[in-house]
């Protein structure tokens, strides 16, 4: 089996990103109660954690996009499928891919402008932290979902999967 160590690697990177993913979520959720309990029952709260939240939610949509493009499962209105005749199905589902790959690979270059900006000027975060490194998601989770399109148009060329 060629493909053996390339079917352990999907598996491995599919439970890392579920277990970041969890991570991250049971994360957020812990320190947004913290504050809810802090700030309604001691009338006091912990200042950086608002700011984390929302950066938290950030990584959590954009990781969660990034599992979406993993599956296919990402929101869609695919029309085609419905109105299309079969033999143009395909045809029209690597138009999409070829597409969605486009969108993502502009994005995450304007994202890598972005991120070098808020480096360059020196952005800060959090108190004193650099906003280029929460900012790296950015980037990151566009040329992935990038990739995984441009790989889902391949198989679809190949008439693979």
């Amino acid at each position: 089996m060629p493909n053996l160590w390339l079917i352990r690697a999907e598996k491995l990177a599919r439970w890392l990103e579920n277990i970041f993913l969890i991570i991250m979520l049971i994360g957020l959720m812990s320190l947004a109660s913290a504050q809810i309990v802090l700030r309604n029952f001691f009338s006091v709260g912990l200042p950086w954690a608002d700011g984390l939240i929302r950066l938290a939610v950030l990584w959590l949509a954009l990781l969660g996009a990034i599992a979406a493009s993993r599956d296919g499962k990402h929101i869609s209105i695919n029309i085609a499928d419905r109105v299309l005749p079969e033999p143009l199905k395909r045809p029209a589902k690597i138009i999409v891919d070829l597409f969605t790959m486009t969108v993502a690979g502009w994005i995450a270059w304007y994202a890598v402008v972005f991120v070098r900006d808020s480096y360059t000027f020196g952005d800060v975060l959090l108190s004193n932290w650099p906003a280029w490194i929460f900012q790296s998601i950015l980037p990151v989770a566009f040329a992935l979902i990038c990739y995984r399109y441009a790989l889902r148009a391949l198989r679809d060329i190949r008439g693979v999967g």
